[in-house]
């Protein structure tokens, strides 16, 4: 299945039903100033691989302090469950990746509720499905 969320194209490749909810997998396509523009978080396990151009992570310790870091093709980056994060396109050119969320089912019926969801629509869909929109990048 391959969809829009936002900017961002989406294409899962393994389905949370297809692995009983353990996980969701999908390539990601994020254009140039793509991505989740605020800090979120959620309970499962985020895991990125970037294929192609560089992905800038944003992630917060346990004290809320942001910490930035700028990840190229080939590297990892591995989300706990329940950390403050985003992750954002701030080059000039597009970027991909491979995800994986762990578990998977939330995650899921959020990216498919919001690729058919109005812009307006998606915070609230994000709480109806464990993702807590916690503040905008700009405010760290």
């Amino acid at each position: 299945m391959k969809t829009k969320v936002g900017g961002d194209e989406v294409t899962i490749a393994v389905s949370s039903e297809a692995s009983g909810g353990a996980v969701l997998a999908f390539e990601v396509l994020i254009p140039a100033g793509g991505g989740p523009p605020m800090l979120h978080r959620h309970d499962a396990f985020e895991l990125y691989r970037v294929e192609r151009g560089e992905l800038a992570f944003y992630l917060a310790d346990e004290d809320g302090t942001v910490s930035r870091s700028v990840a190229l093709a080939g590297s990892v980056v591995a989300i706990p469950g329940g950390r403050e994060h985003t992750v954002r396109n701030e080059s000039g050119e597009d970027a991909g990746g491979f995800v994986v969320f762990s578990p998977g089912l939330d995650m899921e019926r959020f990216i498919r509720a919001a690729a058919a969801a109005r812009r307006e629509d998606v915070p609230a869909l994000a709480a109806e499905h464990g993702v807590e929109l916690t503040r905008p990048l700009d405010r760290c």
